[in-house]
């Protein structure tokens, strides 16, 4: 039987997935990342830049403002970023999106590496809004690619290649950032450009490389075309399987055409899909991983490790996220995806109780703080092997192309929407409750360990109408929504 390797590198289609890494995901896990180094040097730059254009020191309450505007600026580049998507890759197509995003992450690029010299912070929040809106649209539109050109059967393995990249991201902000390589003072804002290298390659490189077969039939109706991306994507060999795949979700679409964000809310076919990626994308962002990619130095600070010794051990946290990665991609379409969701949260959520427990206890050895270092890594390896893996692609197959786009928006603004009053609320949260805001983590993460035993179907091997089915069969109180529809039908 063919492996999944011989698979990839059969045509263009492994080349492919890398190009579309470097310029989607990665872009979003190193800005989430990359800021927390060069910190410090961003608030003194603020300092030196006010004095310099007022001749006196600025108030401390004004650097904080300034500094908070760069921070959550991003977030609400992303927003934008993701509601953007559906008009954007809907006019042009997911090939020449992605190749615009990389232009505007090279701008936004040109204008963090020039304000320093122009000695203006107002640069940096208007860069820090266009990485946001990079990202958010990036994003969005490198998943969509990725669930458009993957066969079925490893639909999971090229999917999950998108959370791969966002780990090697977040690592790459990281290393970078450390002294050894770029986190100097006189270079913090080279350090803050470095992924725009990778989005000029994709824009050298992508248009010599095939456009989604999917978004090619469904959506253009080029059947011609669609055929020589798969071939050139999997290699000369028959993909009758695939086209009468699309061909079906084609005639499903004739029936139902693509909907508005508003058309899809209104939907109670897809209730239950919009319930679960809603639910499992807020159990995500509060399960406590993004605070920890973000809030790093914090959190390791109040846990009682040295500070000369945080920088490594955030390091040591962004090597495990990307090798435990790379494992659940061997594992996804073994296991399936639920147990991988609901296995995921529990083990997080058991994390999580020792960690706080462990917090009370940092006073009474030296060695405690190193022992919730290591629950800290355990909860990322178990995240990154769990409910992260899992959910871009359950993303990818729960939606038909009708209301996939849609779909990403709407994902889009949440998880921007959540990211953003999460950097907000966050710090106010570890300083009222110390170690017990750990406590709101784990009880987020039991949440999505019961939805996900419970009600989630598994989605592996199925085609999309399949899963489908599945969600619109799933029952509440002994009776499923079908069972619903034809009632009120009759009525």
């Amino acid at each position: 039987m063919e492996t999944v390797l011989q698979q990839l590198t059969r045509g263009s289609a492994l080349f492919l997935i890398i190009i579309l890494g470097i310029g989607g995901t990665f872009q979003s896990g190193y800005h989430i990342t990359g800021l927390s180094s060069p910190s410090p040097y961003i608030k003194r730059f603020i300092n030196s830049s006010w004095y310099d254009r007022y001749e006196e020191p600025p108030p401390q309450q004004t650097v904080t403002i300034i500094w908070s505007l760069i921070v959550s600026m991003y977030a609400v580049g992303g927003l934008f970023g993701a509601v953007s998507v559906k008009f954007i890759s809907g006019m042009v197509g997911r090939k020449k999106a992605m190749i615009g995003n990389s232009f505007i992450a090279i701008v936004a690029a040109g204008i963090m590496l020039t304000s320093k010299g122009a000695k203006s912070y107002e640069m940096i929040i208007v860069a820090r809004i266009l990485h946001g809106y990079s990202a958010g649209l990036g994003m969005s539109i490198h998943l969509m690619y990725l669930g458009e050109i993957s066969p079925r059967k490893i639909r999971g393995v090229v999917t999950l290649t998108s959370s791969t990249f966002a780990s090697l991201g977040k690592l790459s902000g990281q290393f970078f950032g450390l002294s050894e390589i770029l986190g100097r003072e006189e270079l913090w804002n080279v350090v803050l450009c470095v992924p725009a290298c990778f989005s000029l390659i994709q824009v050298l490189v992508l248009p010599f490389l095939p456009e989604a077969p999917r978004y090619l039939f469904i959506e253009k109706g080029d059947v011609k075309a669609c055929n020589k991306a798969l071939q050139s994507l999997w290699g000369q060999g028959d993909f009758k399987q695939e086209m009468d795949e699309m061909l079906a979700e084609q005639e499903a679409i004739e029936a139902a055409p693509p909907k508005s964000i508003l058309q899809l809310l209104r939907d109670r076919t897809v209730r239950w899909q919009l319930i679960t990626m809603s639910l499992i994308y807020c159990c995500n962002q509060l399960s406590g991983m993004s605070a920890i990619s973000t809030f790093s130095f914090d959190i390791f600070r109040k846990a009682g490790i040295p500070g000369d010794k945080i920088r490594y051990v955030t390091l040591g946290l962004g090597v495990s996220e990307i090798l435990t990665f790379i494992s659940c991609g061997l594992l996804i379409e073994h296991t399936g995806r639920r147990p991988l969701f609901w296995g995921g949260y529990g083990a997080m959520f058991t994390s999580w109780v020792f960690v706080t427990v462990t917090l009370n206890l940092k006073d009474s050895s030296y060695w405690v703080p190193y022992i919730t270092a290591g629950l800290i890594i355990l909860f990322i390896i178990f995240f990154c092997g769990g409910p992260a893996g899992a959910t871009a692609t359950l993303n990818s197959e729960i939606f038909i192309q009708s209301n996939r786009m849609a779909a990403f928006v709407l994902t889009g603004i949440q998880r921007w929407l959540v990211f953003a009053v999460l950097g907000l609320v966050f710090p106010f949260l570890i300083n009222a409750l110390d170690s017990y805001c750990f406590v709101i983590f784990a009880c987020v993460c039991l949440l999505g360990c019961l939805y996900t035993f419970f009600v989630l179907p598994e989605t592996k091997g199925k085609t999309l109408l399949e899963i489908s089915e599945e969600f619109n069969a799933i029952s509440v109180c002994g009776k499923s929504f079908l069972e619903e529809m034809r009632v009120e039908t009759k009525l």
